[in-house]
Formats: structure tokens, C-alpha cells, sequence
């Protein structure tokens, strides 16, 4: 195995979960390149999970997965074991610690590489919907587009009309796994109308809400004009954005007062 071919099983696992929290052994990790699985440590695409709860019992050749009980054996010790109760000449089997290590790696996980390694500050939001980050503004050298990674029995970036596997844009360089920028650059120069993932009204205003509490709480007081930025967009349009269907625009309020 690659550490390109490891990053693409990761990847392929956490797509197929829709972005949920997906588990790894340690024993399956030690299979797996190490220049790969060190990056993917280093970089916090995979962080260390609670102890395995089961595991295949190594008591006979029947390869059960059995429930694993852990009892203190001494000051800072512990014993890990399988009851077996499949078969009479077998009761307790011992289980190594490392073999209930394991490590976990999700869609808000990997979003947040992707935003480290593009340099874009993240917004302090959550995910709009189930299995879709918003991983902030992208710049070209012309245009600029949201950036949102979705994830749907694969993970897949989408911007300017764009849409692309993840696994075609993220590599192992050197000793960090990094997006390939002058791709996307590029795309996001060249935007397609019409296409690739797209944003309700609804979910940007929603979304755009949750951007002006945050700034307010920082006691930014250019609140709007901090996030017009980030938008691409004026001060005059994030507050159309802003305004809801139930709120009538200035002009036409004074107009209907005659």
C-alpha cells in the first residue's frame, strides 16, 4: 500500500459513513504506510479514540468478535480479557493493550485540513446540513467562490460551479498531506454557472446570522464589514442577505405609507 492509496481508503471510509466519525486500530494503522499514518497523526486527520470496546478474539481459530473487560492489575495497570463462552476448555483469553488502541478521523476533521492547508480562515460555524462544511472563502487571482466539502458516499470539494473528489486534489508532499492550490486556483478563475453544490437563500442567511453573532461577541464593532470581506461581496449586499422575507425593504415601506 501507497501513502496515497492509505489517504484514499481513509477518505473513502469517512465518505461512505456521510462524514461521521469513522474508527481505525492501531493494529490496522501499523499495516499501513508510516509516512502516511504520521501525517495523518501530525496533521489531526486522525486523533486518538477511547479503547476498543470488542475486538476478534485471538482464543481459537473461530476469530469471534467478542466484548472486552478491562479490570485495574496494579498502580497505573490494567488487565484487558475476553470471556469465552462459545467453548468449555477455553474461559478467560487475554488481550494486548495495543490491540484495543484506535483512532478516529471525520468530516469536520478533514475540513479542517483542508482549511489549514489552504490558509482560509474557517467560519465558526457548524455544517449547514448533514454531511456538507463550509470550509470559508477561496481566492483565485480573479475570482473567489465558498469552498464547501460534501460528503456522499465520497468526499467531494465544490466551488465556483466546480465539483471534484477530494482524493484528485489531496497527496502526501513530502511529509504533510497538501491540496494541489494551483488546481484550484484556477478553477475557481474559471467558475461554471449553474453548477456544483449550491447554497439556499435560507442556509446563507442562516449561516451568514451565525458569522454576525460570533463577530459581535469578539465586540468587533465593523462586524459587517469583516464579513462582507470574507464574502466578496459589499457592506449594502451582506445586509440584503441578512434581511429576512418578513422584513420590507426601506424604499418600499415609505412608499407604502402614502
Amino acid at each position: 500500500m501507497t501513502p496515497d492509496a492509505a489517504l484514499m481508503e481513509l477518505l473513502a471510509r469517512v465518505g461512505a459513513s456521510k462524514g461521521a466519525t469513522v474508527l481505525v486500530s492501531e493494529e490496522e494503522l501499523s499495516h499501513w504506510p508510516a509516512a502516511a499514518v504520521k501525517a495523518m497523526k501530525l496533521q489531526k486527520l486522525l486523533v486518538k479514540a477511547r479503547p476498543a470496546a470488542s475486538v476478534v478474539c485471538p482464543g481459537c481459530e473461530q476469530e469471534r468478535v467478542m466484548p472486552v473487560h478491562t479490570l485495574p492489575a496494579g498502580p497505573g495497570k490494567s488487565r484487558s480479557f475476553i470471556v469465552c463462552d462459545k467453548r468449555s476448555d477455553i474461559n478467560r483469553v487475554d488481550v494486548p493493550t495495543d490491540r484495543l488502541e484506535q483512532w478516529q478521523v471525520s468530516g469536520a476533521a478533514i475540513a479542517e485540513l483542508i482549511g489549514d492547508s489552504l490558509g482560509i480562515r474557517r467560519p465558526e460555524v457548524e455544517a449547514t446540513s448533514l454531511g456538507r462544511w463550509e470550509i470559508g472563502i477561496f481566492k483565485g487571482k480573479k475570482h473567489s467562490s465558498h469552498l464547501v466539502l460534501l460528503a456522499d458516499d465520497r468526499l467531494t470539494l465544490s466551488f465556483a460551479g466546480h465539483s471534484m473528489a477530494l482524493s484528485d486534489v489531496l497527496a502526501l508532499v513530502k511529509d504533510r498531506f497538501e491540496l494541489d492550490a494551483q488546481l484550484l486556483v484556477r478553477l475557481v478563475d474559471k467558475p461554471i454557472a449553474g453548477g456544483g453544490d449550491k447554497e439556499s437563500v435560507t442556509q446563507r442567511r442562516a449561516r451568514l446570522k451565525k458569522r454576525v453573532r460570533a463577530e459581535k461577541s469578539k465586540g468587533n464593532n465593523a462586524f459587517l464589514k469583516t464579513i462582507a470581506a470574507e464574502e466578496g461581496i459589499s457592506v449594502s449586499r451582506l445586509k440584503q442577505l441578512l434581511m429576512t422575507e418578513s422584513q420590507p425593504k426601506r424604499g418600499l415601506a415609505r412608499r407604502s405609507a402614502y
